[in-house]
């Protein structure tokens, strides 16, 4: 199987070895690794975000990790922009790029394009956001369906954020956010693509999320989040909503013993995974989905 010439694109929930599969790949294939995880971007979120250590690299180029700051928010827009600059790079240094993470709106904008909607007024925004904390998200999604049908089965009712987003982008711009979506294009074509979403067992990831959480606790978790404390960022920076914070401040104002810290960060960490694999039976119908126990036997084939 000749797939040098494609970019490799690897998905899967967090804890399902992606990143060292992507490493064997790129020994494999004379491959480059760019990130496409939204927070391995920080550079002060190393332990929490499960960035690969540079250690274990094996002499593979890594691009687009831990060079970000907390202080700075930072959009798939700005993503899409450094990905397609460090894939053309890459591609010409005779590589292959191997595009490897865990989030999939980065995922859609270098497949799809990405959607340029006209920016939202912020009154506007506030206003939405208050009507959907005041009304819960079950009746919001039944207000949305109201104001956008297109947005019926394409949205989960849980999913807080597309649903505000959805319904601010209808009610400014009177238009869809799905026909927004079909005017987009990538400047990609699709058969420049090699999709591969990792099937993991559910039991498995379970408890390999568990041991990961105490390796992450042990391996300095909680002088990161001291240490993250101290510079003071709003609370509305998109570096906050990384697992773990929130538990490990109550941890240190001893609201929570080290077991109970373990365990919720556990949860939180299975909850996201779900969302993870989730957004890929909805978003990428089309990849070559594997199983986590046949990686191996992928690798031998190319």
């Amino acid at each position: 199987m000749d797939l040098k010439s494609k970019i490799f694109l690897i998905y899967g929930p967090t804890s399902s070895g992606k990143s060292n599969f992507a490493i064997k790949l790129a020994k494999k294939i004379n491959g480059e690794i760019i990130n496409a995880d939204s927070m391995q971007v920080y550079k002060e979120l190393k332990i929490l975000s499960a960035r690969p250590l540079t250690k274990n690299y094996d002499k593979i180029k890594h691009h687009l990790y831990g060079f970000q700051s907390v202080k700075k928010d930072y959009s798939t827009g700005q993503w899409l922009i450094l990905a397609i600059k460090k894939i053309s790079e890459i591609k010409k240094r005779n590589k292959t790029p191997i595009v490897v993470g865990g989030t999939g709106l980065y995922f859609k904008a270098l497949t799809e394009g990405i959607v340029k909607i006209p920016n939202i007024p912020s009154q506007l925004r506030s206003k939405v956001r208050f009507s959907n904390k005041s009304l819960g998200n079950k009746k919001f999604y039944k207000k949305l369906l109201k104001l956008d049908p297109k947005s019926k089965n394409r949205i989960s009712a849980t999913d807080t954020q597309r649903l505000i987003r959805a319904y601010e982008v209808k009610l400014f711009t009177k238009k869809s956010l799905y026909d927004w979506f079909d005017k987009t294009k990538s400047i990609f074509d699709k058969n420049d693509f090699y999709k591969i979403c990792i099937d993991f067992p559910r039991d498995v990831l379970i408890n390999k999320i568990f041991d990961r959480t105490q390796d992450m606790i042990k391996n300095g978790a909680i002088s990161e989040v001291k240490r993250l404390l101290k510079l003071k960022i709003p609370k509305k920076r998109t570096a906050n909503k990384a697992i773990g914070i929130n538990e490990i401040k109550d941890f240190i104002d001893k609201k929570i013993q080290i077991e109970e810290l373990i365990e919720k960060i556990s949860i939180k960490t299975r909850q996201y995974a779900k969302r993870q694999t989730t957004w890929s039976r909805g978003n990428m119908r089309d990849w070559n989905k594997i199983n986590s126990k046949r990686l191996n036997s992928f690798l031998k084939k190319i």
